[in-house]
């Protein structure tokens, strides 16, 4: 697996973008954001329990993100047409306002280190990646789990800091000073 310090690997995927016709679908690729922080995180399938949990909490944050010039884009190994069908079936998927990435070939997945052993799909991974395009934090879910949205927030208002944050630390509290960790 991919980790702190390595690069995003380059991907060009055909995407979801909106549901209305005739654009609903767009390729993004790893530079598609230049000068932002990118939040790429995976789930295992679409049509499932915990995932649309997880991808309608993060849109509703996703304003939460572009205030921190940070765009979010959500992945799995399922085709942007069923990406697609479910957006218009599920409720609170509908507006999604951030991009379903559709790594069918399981390129970007096998490249990041993130297919499941067994069942193949995505595990439920979250990586923070900085405008440079190099990854500063990774979380990995087992398939069962839901990973906490107001975690990847606050850890990433702590790396955009670029100071040293105690553990539990917040966006408004002092930072340490002076040396490592």
């Amino acid at each position: 697996m991919l980790t702190i310090g390595d690069r995003l690997p380059s991907f060009s995927l055909t995407s979801v973008v909106s549901r209305e016709s005739g654009k609903e679908f767009a390729t993004i690729h790893e530079k598609s954001y230049p000068g932002s922080w990118l939040v790429l995180f995976a789930w295992p399938m679409d049509f499932t329990f915990i995932c649309p949990t997880e991808i309608a909490e993060f849109g509703k944050k996703n304003q939460d993100f572009l205030d921190r010039d940070t765009q979010l884009l959500g992945l799995s190994t399922d085709s942007h047409f069923v990406h697609l069908a479910w957006r218009n079936q599920h409720p609170d998927l509908k507006e999604l306002p951030f991009p379903m990435l559709a790594d069918i070939k399981r390129e970007l997945s096998a490249s990041l280190g993130i297919l499941h052993k067994e069942a193949g799909v995505c595990l439920r991974a979250t990586f923070i990646v900085d405008p440079e395009g190099v990854i500063r934090w990774v979380n990995v879910n087992d398939l069962d789990v839901g990973r906490s949205v107001p975690e990847v927030l606050r850890v990433l208002d702590a790396l955009q800091t670029g100071e040293l944050c105690p553990c539990n630390w917040k966006k408004g509290e002092a930072t340490l000073s002076g040396g490592a960790s």
